[in-house]
């Protein structure tokens, strides 16, 4: 956590006119997710997952959108392949979708299920790109779920088994495999807000669904270890916050450490140091007994080695002791504004904690925009872990795009949003960070979780009655920065 002021009271200092080259080798990906572009959601045997069940509630998603079609990936996968190799794009990161491989989360897998991702990754790299596996981005079994879900103890033993079967299907053809997306967001906003699915509400069902995915990631690892072709590299990703104190006064420096504890620490206390932070289990001892839920064992398995962390980042978190001033509620610093807000928190232990929108501009989902938080991200991981390689597994922005008329998409302000970022990527890795890749999110407009389809994310426009692939001209300028394996400059303030 770095105590800095705001991004606006900082001096920039302008930089030279050459190109900002990156390191040879440095990956240039894009990330989509399972559940948000695959559809076929009945087909091949797959039964519903949390996602599907969560979404196809009254009520719960902008719309009442659901990822039944999403953007057809399952069956268009081919086109979209293709449309990767026409941008120039390395690397692909996608998920694997637990219920379409293992339907009831236990058993046998299903090789119809299998094969999907059999048939994606050898077009994948038939086409030169590198596939990049998650396990689990958030589509949970339904009868994992029905059977208590992530809060209890079972569900992360069952993961270790599902990263065994995935292992053995594919080990040989994945360039990275990693074992969790965001399992802050898994627990938090699922357990916690109940603002992703399940949609459930309990503070101390939160950080027993934290441990349990922590536990998971630990089981999947050694299944993978074990599966997998030596030498083939394991990996997290989580969505650490980037955590700024409003001031220096003592309630803003121990707000700023609560959330930094229940948002960060609870994940890499374990995964990197092997325990979970004592002032993480005073904060939150009156929701749920640590020394019941952690048992022998746990945290050495949790700690096993990984060869890379994957870090996703959208925007920093600003906050404060308790008084006034508030201009976001605690669920909204978590999701941003917009459909999705709830009444209850998403940070068990730091209730009182006050939430502040950071100054400048803002992307279409209310989510500041501050690159410097990206540098002070990566270089505060780098410091607290040397040795450990980190890539950028997520970054982007959401705007309100459009398709013109002559049938493009003109989206110069994630053109800026991504220039900046790198150029916060290329810093940190000039100042010693080692950072191996960058893959934007997202490669495809898509089914957004809570907000339906009312939020863009994607280099590629889908207009969603046709199915029909836009390149927009983010695409076409991030299909120019991988080839050159550099960015222009940024422009000397005014």
């Amino acid at each position: 956590m770095t105590v800095v002021p705001p991004a606006a009271e900082r001096a920039t200092t302008p930089g030279s006119l050459d190109p900002l080259v990156f390191p040879p080798g440095f990956r240039w990906g894009a990330a989509t997710a399972a559940y948000q572009v695959e559809g076929a959601t009945g087909e091949h045997g797959r039964t519903p997952s949390i996602w599907d069940t969560f979404s196809h509630t009254p009520g719960k998603v902008h719309a009442g959108d659901t990822g039944d079609l999403a953007t057809d990936h399952f069956h268009r996968y081919r086109e979209d392949v293709a449309l990767m190799g026409r941008l120039g794009l390395g690397s692909y990161r996608f998920s694997i979708s637990w219920s379409r491989v293992q339907p009831t989360g236990r058993g046998p897998a299903v090789e119809r299920g299998l094969d999907f991702y059999r048939r994606l990754t050898d077009e994948l790299l038939n086409a030169g790109i590198e596939p990049v596996a998650t396990l689990y981005h958030w589509d949970l079994p339904q009868e994992l779920e029905d059977r208590g879900g992530w809060p209890i103890r079972d569900t992360a033993e069952r993961f270790g088994e599902y990263a065994a079967l995935a292992a053995e299907a594919l080990g040989d053809r994945i360039a990275i495999w990693t074992t969790l997306n965001e399992p802050w967001c898994s627990a938090f906003l699922g357990y916690g807000s109940g603002v992703h699915a399940p949609g459930r509400t309990d503070p101390g069902d939160a950080l027993r669904a934290a441990h349990h995915l922590n536990l998971g990631h630990g089981r999947a690892l050694a299944a993978l270890r074990a599966g997998l072709p030596a030498g083939v590299p394991t990996a997290i990703s989580l969505n650490l916050h980037q955590v700024r104190p409003l001031s220096t006064a003592a309630a803003d420096l121990d707000a700023a450490r609560r959330i930094d504890a229940v948002g960060n620490r609870i994940f890499t206390g374990p995964i990197l140091h092997g325990s979970y932070p004592a002032d993480l289990r005073a904060d939150t001892a009156h929701l749920v007994d640590w020394d019941e839920l952690v048992r022998p064992g746990d945290e050495q398995a949790i700690a096993a080695p990984i060869d890379l962390l994957g870090l996703n980042y959208y925007t920093p978190t600003l906050v404060s002791g308790p008084g006034d001033g508030a201009q976001l509620s605690p669920a909204e610093a978590a999701l941003g504004d917009g459909h999705g807000v709830s009444d209850h928190s998403p940070w068990p232990g730091s209730e009182q904690v006050v939430f502040h929108r950071p100054p400048g501009g803002v992307t279409a989902m209310n989510w500041a925009i501050d690159p410097t938080g990206l540098y002070d991200l990566i270089t505060d991981v780098a410091r607290a872990h040397p040795g450990l390689p980190l890539m950028i597994t997520e970054n982007g922005a959401a705007f309100e795009d459009e398709l013109t008329p002559d049938g493009h998409v003109h989206d110069p302000e994630r053109i800026a949003y991504l220039h900046a970022h790198l150029a916060a990527v290329h810093s940190a890795i000039a100042d010693g960070a080692d950072v191996r890749g960058y893959f934007l999110w997202s490669l495809l407009d898509n089914f957004e979780w809570s907000y339906g389809y009312a939020k863009r994310f994607g280099a590629v426009y889908v207009d969603y009655p046709t199915q029909r692939r836009i390149p927009k001209d983010s695409a076409h300028w991030y299909a120019q920065t991988a080839g050159r394996n550099s960015i222009d400059p940024p422009a000397d303030p005014a």
